[in-house]
């Protein structure tokens, strides 16, 4: 039974693709997905991150490709796919991890504040999800992986527009997951809640902030990246061939409700 329930999760054989991948939380994912078995190849836009996720691989003994490009375009999407196809000749996954946010009441955010976080948080996915399935559809199928958030469901003060991409993002799941499930293409959403990354320093290194994330989300605790691993592996996986345009919210219960009864000191 181990050896079959390995089978349904193991990677083995296949190329992960994983855009925006030498942050927290990538790092973790491209990491375990290479334990998994797969061939990782990481784009980021820092080659600073790339080099540090490298010696990390390389400590592991993991192989490692990294691909810095600006995902600015739709050209930019398609170059990343030709440069990914040139390690393997193959993508078998792909994952949307880029993002960028400027924390700003929406009186404050300007148009060039509003243009950088649609075109990193939306536009690349887009495109670069475009530029992959052709690939896909030629090799009998494949698996992609967007990163929503869970501010796609929930609405809180200076993310408008990052709020409005991954919404936008969640979307997108289900519109790409039905128009290519006839290629064998799966297509599915994480919607992580608050993760403890460098990203969200801004948040979580806040003494009050820190109190209030203790208060409100029912597990008591941020997430760390490792945190969505399972969820990551599970759905680009062998496991998941029938679960497409899902969206998979991984929050430590902020959306399970709220409680009326009155804390006790």
């Amino acid at each position: 039974m181990s050896q079959y329930l390995s089978s349904l999760f193991s990677l083995a054989g296949k190329t992960a693709l994983i855009a925006g991948g030498a942050g927290a939380i990538g790092s973790a994912i491209s990491e375990a997905f290479a334990k998994a078995g797969a061939r990782v190849i990481v784009h980021d836009l820092s080659n600073e991150r790339l080099a540090g996720l490298q010696a990390r691989f390389e400590a592991e003994n993991l192989l490692f490709d990294g691909i810095q490009v600006d995902l600015d375009s739709a050209v930019a999407c398609n170059n990343l796919v030709e440069k990914a196809l040139q390690v393997t000749g193959r993508i078998d996954i792909l994952v949307n991890l880029q993002g960028i946010n400027r924390r700003k009441p929406i009186v404050d955010v300007t148009q060039d504040d509003f243009d950088i976080i649609t075109s990193v948080n939306f536009r690349s996915v887009y495109f670069l999800s475009r530029a992959v399935q052709p690939v896909m559809k030629a090799q009998g199928g494949g698996k992609i992986l967007h990163f929503s958030s869970l501010s796609a469901n929930i609405s809180f003060d200076t993310i408008s527009v990052y709020a409005a991409t991954k919404a936008a993002v969640t979307s997108l799941t289900r519109s790409m997951a039905h128009e290519w499930a006839g290629d064998n293409i799966q297509v599915n959403a994480i919607e992580p809640g608050f993760v403890q990354t460098e990203f969200t320093r801004p948040l979580w290194d806040d003494e009050y902030r820190s109190r209030w994330f203790a208060d409100y989300i029912p597990a008591g605790r941020l997430a760390v990246p490792e945190d969505l691993i399972t969820t990551s592996l599970s759905l680009v996986a062998p496991a998941s061939c029938y679960i497409t345009g899902r969206s998979v919210v991984v929050d430590g219960g902020v959306l399970s409700g709220d409680s009326w009864v009155e804390k006790q000191d």
